[in-house]
């Protein structure tokens, strides 16, 4: 399979998630001509370093029902810490050491991502409405395009992490399905592939029998009220990257062997 489109695969930072069968997915794809980006979490990494440094996450739902991390400045660094210092870093290693000559760098390096930072965000607490600040998370805006087509076609293969450049220049969290789903955008992505701890969107989570095969672009929006805890995202993402001209995204299985391949022959909710 050689190929000058790019896929996007977007690794989820939840337990669960193979990390080295994806890598060693990625080696023999890239092998054959493929041309790829990774977006990864690390969610899980971020939870454990704040329980270890005495400064655990807080977790907050927005009115809509959308669950994020609030982010403070001292939450800003740990995560920081965890998803660019140690899972970003971990990444790049196992793909060096299957011949992959990968690249690691997050939003903030040469203004990969921009985003705007919210000033307040709202949630809901004990069934009241609240606003908080000095959130440091962000809506991305600007992915630079250039900077990715570069090291792609100087035989790089970038490896993002999820943070982005506020308009003041600023580090800010940002959600990596999201960030994904605008790189892929950016990039004109034949596929995004959202890979994840469960096989796909379930109709009935967690029964993973339940899972929804296919959906066209226009029933996205019900699908979420379907749609629980952090999958609200993928759908979220799964939207703007078809929105941005992506041609179909897999939300699919991270946890099986060849997770890449098994989610691009069609395995896991295909959305087009």
């Amino acid at each position: 399979m050689i190929t000058n489109t790019t896929i996007v695969v977007k690794l989820g930072g939840t337990e669960g998630v193979d990390f080295s069968a994806i890598c060693r997915d990625a080696a023999a794809l890239l092998e054959q001509g493929q041309r790829l980006v990774l977006v990864h979490g690390g969610s899980a990494e971020a939870n454990a370093l704040g329980e270890a440094v005495g400064y655990p996450p807080r977790f907050v739902t927005s009115p809509s029902g959308f669950t994020s991390r609030y982010t403070d400045r001292q939450t800003l660094e740990i995560f920081a810490m965890a998803v660019n210092g140690k899972v970003n870093t971990l990444l790049v290693e196992q793909l060096q050491s299957l011949g992959i000559n990968a690249l690691g760098l997050s939003g903030v390096d040469g203004q990969l991502l921009r985003a705007r930072r919210k000033a307040s965000i709202r949630i809901i607490e004990n069934g009241k409405k609240k606003i908080l600040r000095d959130d440091y998370t962000g809506t991305i805006e600007q992915v630079n395009a250039h900077l990715l087509n570069t090291l792609l076609d100087a035989g790089y293969t970038p490896v993002v992490a999820p943070l982005a450049l506020s308009e003041m220049g600023e580090a800010l969290n940002v959600d990596a399905d999201r960030a994904a789903a605008m790189v892929a955008a950016s990039l004109k992505a034949e596929t995004l592939l959202l890979l994840t701890a469960v096989p796909g969107l379930l109709q009935n989570f967690p029964d993973e029998t339940s899972l929804i095969r296919e959906i066209p672009q226009v029933k996205l929006e019900g699908l979420l009220e379907i749609a629980q805890g952090r999958m609200k995202k993928k759908v979220l993402g799964a939207r703007e990257a078809l929105d941005g001209g992506v041609g179909q995204v897999i939300i699919a299985d991270g946890r099986v062997e060849q997770p890449i391949s098994n989610a691009l022959a069609g395995n896991g909710t295909v959305i087009k």
